[in-house]
């Protein structure tokens, strides 16, 4: 038995009726409270009748109620406002720090044991998605439903933290989104180093040379560090000298070199190629979140991010390291991938601030244009037969999977509930 579990029988009000505490006197609750995720006791401001009287106050939950004592809330004076103790076994009577005794009501025989005995089976399947051999119990319209809530969830928490950051950037949006963006052209391998790089590199700066290609590319590369040899092609010579003139103007110190990955990756991938697509990006939109927001259709900002590398990377992948000829632009479904990950997030903060219900509606509705992404994640539920019909959905399963399977979170997950409801 956890306490987990306790909370779930609480919450859901599965406590077999009538119950009683263990002085005999009959207990109605008529609100079991809000439960609390901080420090303090476990259920706030519930409304619960024992015997005649009615209380409002909190609820604290343990699987033994001398754990009381172990947790040390006898000298916690927060846990004073406790109204009702409830455990799995009563094996001591326990008092507030102000030697208030607290009525306790005993769970051990007052639930269906079916569903500890399911819940057991979910929390023991070692399955990385714990419900595998049950999800098939849920119909698709429950699970419809659920995605749609996981949803919700990961885009708060993507806005939430947007607007951290951009609190603390003291309210400069523009320079977060291209933070964030430039992250994104890391595509995780070389994500902290593309950030890096963009916190290094201000917006304001590349702002001053947004219609001059080559002198975005100098700036970009050299603050990358990846102009620090002598290069005997024109390209990367005339970048250097470049850069070497606007870093002594702006005052730039460029990264180590070291903080890039080249290894064990496709070339296609390599930091060199992002970074000209990423210069190509900053070069044609001429100002980033300007632009996005006034696009209407989904198909626009598609193209606008599948940009090309410049002439030079066409036979190269390297400075100075010669390849075969080959077109490098950013394909469709990276571009999806920025789209998701940054811009979508982005335009629905930026409507939720500037109190555009138009943008919000504006993203949620590309978000469900887009294609289901193919991850390993999103393989692991399709083949469990979730209804995966669009990138809403599969960001949805990316959320249930790191948010709730992976911590075995099942008692918080509506398949979960409807589970051990069956």
């Amino acid at each position: 038995m956890n306490e987990e579990f306790l909370y779930y029988l609480w919450r859901h009000k599965l406590i077999k009726s009538p119950f009683y505490t263990t002085d005999n006197r009959l207990v109605t609750v008529t609100d079991t409270g809000t439960q609390n995720h901080d420090s303090g006791p476990d259920f706030l401001f519930a409304k619960i009748k024992i015997g005649d009287t009615v209380w409002a106050g909190n609820v604290e939950m343990h699987v033994r109620s001398s754990d009381w004592y172990k947790h040390d809330h006898n000298t916690d004076r927060a846990y004073d406002t406790v109204i009702l103790h409830v455990v799995f076994e009563h094996d001591r009577e326990v008092f507030t720090g102000s030697g208030q005794k607290i009525p306790v009501v005993e769970l051990k025989e007052k639930f269906d044991k079916s569903i500890y005995e399911t819940y057991l089976l979910l929390i023991g399947s070692g399955e990385s998605i714990a419900c595998a051999n049950m999800a098939n119990r849920i119909s698709d319209l429950e699970k419809l439903f659920w995605l749609e809530r996981l949803m919700a969830e990961r885009l708060e928490a993507k806005t939430t933290q947007i607007e951290s950051d951009i609190k603390n950037s003291r309210g400069d949006f523009q320079e977060i989104f291209y933070q964030k963006l430039a992250r994104n052209f890391g595509f995780k391998t070389n994500s902290d180093s593309f950030e890096q790089l963009a916190r290094s590199l201000p917006l304001k700066t590349l702002l001053k040379h947004i219609d001059n290609k080559f002198q975005l590319e100098a700036l970009l590369y050299g603050q990358a560090g990846l102009l620090r040899k002598n290069y005997k092609d024109d390209y990367p010579a005339k970048l250097k000298t470049e850069y070497n003139f606007l870093a002594q103007k702006y005052n730039l110190k460029p990264l180590n070199i070291g903080v890039w990955k080249f290894m064990r990756m496709r070339p296609t991938n390599f930091p060199t190629i992002r970074i000209a697509q990423f210069a190509t990006l900053l070069y044609q939109s001429g100002g980033l979140l300007d632009k996005i927001p006034e696009m209407k259709r989904l198909s626009d900002v598609i193209s606008l991010l599948m940009v090309s590398s410049s002439e030079y990377w066409k036979n190269h992948y390297r400075f100075g390291m010669k390849s075969t000829e080959r077109k490098k632009s950013l394909g469709e479904a990276s571009a999806r991938l920025i789209l998701i990950n940054t811009v979508i997030p982005f335009v629905f903060t930026y409507g939720r601030l500037t109190n555009k219900p138009a943008l919000r509606q504006k993203a949620l509705s590309w978000l469900e244009q887009i294609k289901p992404e193919n991850n390993k994640i999103v393989r692991l539920f399709d083949k469990l037969g979730f209804p995966l019909r669009n990138a809403m959905h599969t960001q949805a399963v990316i959320h249930l999977k790191q948010n709730y399977c992976d911590r075995i979170a099942c008692l918080n997950c509506r398949i979960g509930q409807k589970i051990l409801s069956k």
